[in-house]
This record gives structure tokens, sequence and C-alpha cells, in this order.
């Protein structure tokens, strides 16, 4: 049962908002429809309330940098990324990034019904009532899996490059980062991708951060600016830094889909050829080691 309540607004705006919403669905669809151009002319309606080429026309610096093609993401200079995929994605992403900077993105009523568009569309997966408030952040997008009544707050990073799974019913709170990518001790270059998966109902709360690879179960849950670098059981509760499970909810016996104790985990892909085998353990507890040492 959920404690949110209806809220509604002017009805003459509710059915301009629908009508544009109704439109930008099926421009999408349309097989026909050049993204670049589609997010370009309505970041500068959006925007500037101006046609692109007149803005163009008058403030170029402007107009140049609603073009998708005109613009690069971090993820674009990764070897890791696919540039194929994040091609056909990239003007979506961008459409999604800008406005959430205007007051369309700010605003619920138009923001998340955009976003859960633009998600069928990025997503590798998306399920039904997919909720994403404003200003999160994906790598990649194309790797994201996400089952049905998810919710991810506000500040978010999903570092999407290796992978992440969000099943049904998950939350993600406000500024939570989840990585699916880690970087060698010695070498930052050597770039190890592991999908991250979080459980059905799970709930990853705010400021918490959790690394590549980790497990979270079906109702298991993540607290506040905890540190995840492992696996949390079903119904656990993790807390601290490094995250450490202390306390289970107390819940009758019921199904478990994702189980960390028993899900697969990912052994991990190398994503940088000049570092293609596995990464050893580069550390030690103690001062006192064999390595090379400054002295002179």
């Amino acid at each position: 049962m959920t404690w949110l309540k209806p809220v509604h607004i002017d009805t003459g705006a509710q059915a301009t908002f629908s009508e544009f919403l109704q439109d930008l669905e099926a421009r999408l669809l349309d097989p026909a429809t050049d993204r670049h151009v589609l997010t370009r002319d309505l970041l500068a309606q959006i925007m500037y309330a101006r046609s692109y080429p007149d803005l163009l026309a008058d403030a170029p610096l402007a107009a140049l940098n609603l073009d998708p093609r005109n613009v690069t993401f971090e993820a674009e200079y990764y070897m890791a990324t696919d540039a194929e995929k994040f091609a056909a994605v990239k003007p979506l992403l961008w459409l999604w990034k800008s406005l959430d900077m205007t007051p369309m993105g700010q605003n619920p009523v138009t923001g998340i019904p955009v976003r859960r568009l633009l998600a069928e569309r990025i997503f590798k997966r998306v399920g039904r009532n997919f909720k994403c408030w404003q200003n999160v952040e994906f790598s990649v997008g194309y790797n994201m899996e996400v089952g049905d009544d998810v919710v991810v707050h506000r500040h978010v990073l999903l570092d999407d490059i290796g992978g992440i799974e969000l099943h049904d019913g998950a939350s993600i709170s406000d500024y939570v980062n989840v990585y699916s990518h880690t970087h060698s001790v010695l070498d930052g270059p050597d770039v190890t991708l592991r999908r991250t998966v979080i459980g059905r109902g799970a709930r990853i709360t705010y400021h918490s951060t959790i690394l590549a690879g980790s497990v979270v179960s079906d109702d298991a849950m993540l607290a506040t600016h905890a540190l995840l670098r492992g696996d949390i059981p079903p119904h656990g509760i993790a807390m601290g830094i490094p995250a450490r499970t202390t306390r289970y909810k107390v819940r009758p016996k019921q199904e478990i889909h994702v189980d960390a104790r028993t899900h697969p985990h990912d052994a991990g892909r190398k994503a940088n050829p000049q570092f293609p085998d596995p990464t050893p353990n580069q550390t030690s507890t103690s001062a006192e080691t064999d390595l090379v040492t400054n002295e002179r």
C-alpha cells in the first residue's frame, strides 16, 4: 500500500501536457523520426520558445549545444562503451538530461511521464510504472534492466556501463551511487566490469553507495551513508563503512527470487585490452611489503 496521495492540477494544463506526451510518443514510435532533430527542436521550443532555425540564426552558441551531434558524453571516451549502442540512445539521453534543467523536467506531472517514455527506448529493459525523479545520471543507459514498479529518486548516479539490474519494486533513494565498474589500485586504466544486482523490493537509502558486482537480495536494505562492497542476504539490513548486515526484517516466509547467497555473480570482464588478465591482489594490510619503495 502506497503512502502517496493523488495530486491534481488545472484540467486545461493537464490536457495540454497530455497532448504533448501523446505527440512525443507518436514521434518516438515513428521509425522515420530523426532523434537528433527531434531533441534539438524540442529543446529549442521548451528552453527558448523559439524554432531551432531562428535560434541558430540569433544565438548560435545556444542552438548548437541543443543538438546531440554537437555534444559529447563522458561515456564516449571509454573503451568499454559500445559505440553503436550508445549512438542509438545518445540523443534521447541528451533530451532527458537537458529537460531535467527546465521547469518541464522539474515538474513531476510532465517530467516523470517523459522520462518513462525515454526509458522505454534507452534501457535494455523497463517494466511498468517506472518512476524516475529529476537529475538522475546514467553512464550509457543501454545496460539498464529495470523491473515493474521501480522508483529512482533525485540526484542518483547509475553507472550501468557494466550492467545494473533493478528488480520489481526496488527503491533507490536520493543521492545514491550504484557502480558496475572498478579500477585497479595500481593502474587506473585497468578497468573491470561487473554487473550489479538489486533485488525485488530492496531499498537503497539516502547517500549510500554500492560498488560493482554487489548483489542486494530481495527485501534487503542498505542504510543511509553506507558503502556496500559485497552482498546483502534476503531481508537483511546492512549499515556502515564498509556495510555489514547487522539486522533482519521480521517477515512472514515469502518467495525469494534474488538471493545473494545463491544468485550468480558476475566474474568480471576486462574493459581495457591493455590489461587482459584478471587483476591480482594489489594491497597489503602491512606498510612493510616487498614492493618498490621511495627509498634511495
